[in-house]
């Protein structure tokens, strides 16, 4: 809980610190004029009971005055902590995506328990807004709890117990957070299953497929069967937390009980006025409501704790770059241009959680200058091949040689920055399709010339058949609406976006086209082939073009054959024919398809 408030506390001074002191200082007002207006209407009774009508009418005013302080001092400090309040969910969001993108690998992306994480987090520091004004309310409670607790005790010394007890019902609201909160857990798969139903059935891409298939109704019953587990088990998680709030609240009514027929039975014996009944009658209805403010507070502030911590796991998770042991303590820079190339030097990788290694003890020279196409079945580690190269995994074991350079000795950022890549499942970023495509180099972004060069070398004339060319924004998250452009344009965009740079040392083609058709991927790996060699031209880069269709890369200058954890074969398409292996056969297989 101490965390919780110290983290929030810290988070939030960040944010404002003159809205913050003004809330405090509010919120302090709050927490003193709800008692005092009790001890003014103990004065108004007495007043008014001795026939005493100017100490009445003052007392009377002194109530509505703190009466009026109370309801206006905490609506200020809503004003106040309300903005600071939004600014720690944006604050933390943002976190969360520097958490996120703060790491050159993937691991937290590709592993399905990281990603229930994630998926925990982004739900949970949702409540960090309200965690401020727990945390403000509950400082107010704790400064009128004491002022209570005190007037208590000068009414009565037996009194001093009241708010004693109010700590049982704050601890059973901590033991039913915590019993919600592993219900929440244990539905996270089933929540993050469900979610991923429901997007995909109110998804444009997907309603026809689905249309057309019926699947709507098993959708929705595979949609309600996820959420029925999930809600069976937060059922379950509230049932325990509600029986623990019960419990709480239970002991503190009979202690209430008991509280007020003591100081009755005083004023019956003499002992107390009147005012000293209405005013514990008052101060033990403020002490009620505080004890539960107090649990509804304690359930916030444990909620937001847990966002914070949940933040602090997702952090925990994700990696750190790998420094080699013989790594210089300045990083070096990418050569200006490849004279021998990229080596693979018994490389082999592992993906976390799996048996088997996906690659293992590859040995390869990708030669400057040079087109290098890999082919195999899906799921033969062509993909992952092209994640080492871009360095989103380190190898388990052996090196990856820029030009005889470990690549783990060279600046990260700046390797990143010679590279460049069109993948499969390419990103859709919802701009104007001039950024869309500028954002493959950022410092030319708006720059039309080069965004249409972009495109040109990915021969693509998806800007002229966009209604507004490159000014057409993409996508429907635009207020003032955008074009849903097709699977097809998106692709051309990304084909054009990974076309962005001048002088690349790598560039990276990983089934671009694999919604095409064999001979429309044959001519565009044909055009590719004349932007590869202007790569060459201009910095001896290496163009890596992955497919699982043989037929269209037999003008590579290198085939590289992956396949049972390793390379099977390496030659020319020529070479690799004469050989009469793998390459050949499955050609003869694919090439027999398509007579």
């Amino acid at each position: 809980m101490m965390r919780a408030i110290s983290g929030l506390l810290r988070l939030s001074w960040r944010q404002d610190r003159r809205k913050m002191a003004v809330a405090l200082a509010l919120m302090l007002g709050n927490a003193v004029a709800v008692p005092a207006s009790a001890v003014a209407l103990k004065h108004l009774t007495n007043a008014a009971a001795a026939g005493r009508a100017g100490a009445a009418a003052w007392a009377g005013l002194a109530v509505a005055v703190a009466a009026i302080a109370a309801l206006t001092c905490a609506h200020f400090a809503h004003i106040g902590y309300f903005e600071v309040s939004e600014l720690n969910v944006l604050s933390t969001d943002e976190q969360l995506i520097e958490i996120s993108n703060g790491t050159p690998y993937l691991d937290h992306h590709e592993r399905p328990e990281h990603a229930d994480r994630m998926a925990l987090a982004q739900d949970e520091l949702q409540r960090i807004g309200e965690g401020l004004q727990a945390l403000l309310t509950g400082g107010s409670l704790a400064v009128g709890l004491l002022l209570t607790t005190v007037l208590l005790t000068l009414t009565h010394p037996a009194l001093v117990l009241l708010p004693l007890l109010a700590a049982l019902p704050v601890l059973a609201g901590r033991r039913a957070e915590a019993a919600a909160d592993r219900a929440r857990a244990d539905s996270v798969v089933d929540t993050r299953q469900a979610r991923h139903l429901f997007e995909l059935t109110t998804a444009a891409s997907s309603a026809k497929e689905l249309r057309l298939l019926g699947l709507e109704g098993h959708l929705q019953q595979r949609y309600a069967t996820h959420w029925q587990r999930a809600t069976a088990r937060l059922w379950r998680g509230e049932l325990a937390a509600g029986l623990w709030r019960a419990a709480g609240q239970a002991v503190f009514a009979l202690g209430y009980v008991a509280a007020l027929v003591l100081v009755v039975r005083d004023a019956v014996r003499g002992r107390a006025d009147v005012g000293d009944v209405v005013l514990a009658i008052m101060l033990a209805s403020q002490l009620n409501h505080q004890v539960a403010a107090a649990v509804t507070i304690t359930q916030q502030l444990a909620r937001s704790g847990r966002s914070l911590q949940r933040l602090d796991e997702v952090r925990e998770l994700v990696p750190t770059p790998v420094v080699a042991p013989d790594a210089p303590a300045t990083p070096l820079l990418p050569p200006a241009r490849l004279l021998e190339g990229i080596r693979l030097r018994q490389v082999t990788f592992t993906y976390p959680g799996a048996a088997e290694p996906v690659l293992r003890d590859v040995d390869l020279l990708l030669p400057a200058g040079s087109t290098v196409a890999v082919v195999g079945e899906n799921g033969a580690g062509k993909t992952t091949l092209v994640k080492l190269l871009n360095r989103f995994y380190e190898p388990d074991r052996g090196a990856i040689l820029v030009d005889g350079v470990d690549l783990r000795h060279l600046d990260l950022a700046a390797w990143r920055a010679r590279t460049t890549a069109a993948f499969q499942d390419y990103a859709r970023p919802e701009l104007t399709a001039r950024l869309a495509v500028g954002i493959g180099d950022l410092p030319r972004a708006t720059d039309d010339e080069a965004v249409r060069t972009g495109l040109a070398r990915a021969h693509s004339e998806v800007a002229d058949k966009l209604p507004y060319g490159l000014d057409t924004r993409l996508g429907r998250s635009h207020a003032d609406g955008g074009v849903d452009a097709s699977g097809g344009q998106w692709q051309q965009l990304a084909l054009g976006r990974a076309m962005m740079r001048d002088a690349p040392l790598l560039m990276v083609l990983d089934e671009p086209a694999s919604a095409l058709d064999a001979e429309a991927e044959h001519r565009l790996f044909a055009r590719y082939a004349d932007g590869a060699a202007r790569v060459a031209a201009d910095s001896g880069g290496v163009t890596v073009f992955v497919s699982h269709r043989f037929s269209t890369v037999r003008t590579a200058d290198l085939i590289i054959v992956i396949g049972d954890g390793g390379v099977r074969e390496v030659g020319t398409h020529d070479e690799l024919i004469r050989l009469g292996g793998v390459y050949a056969t499955l050609y003869g297989t694919q090439a027999a398809a398509y007579r």
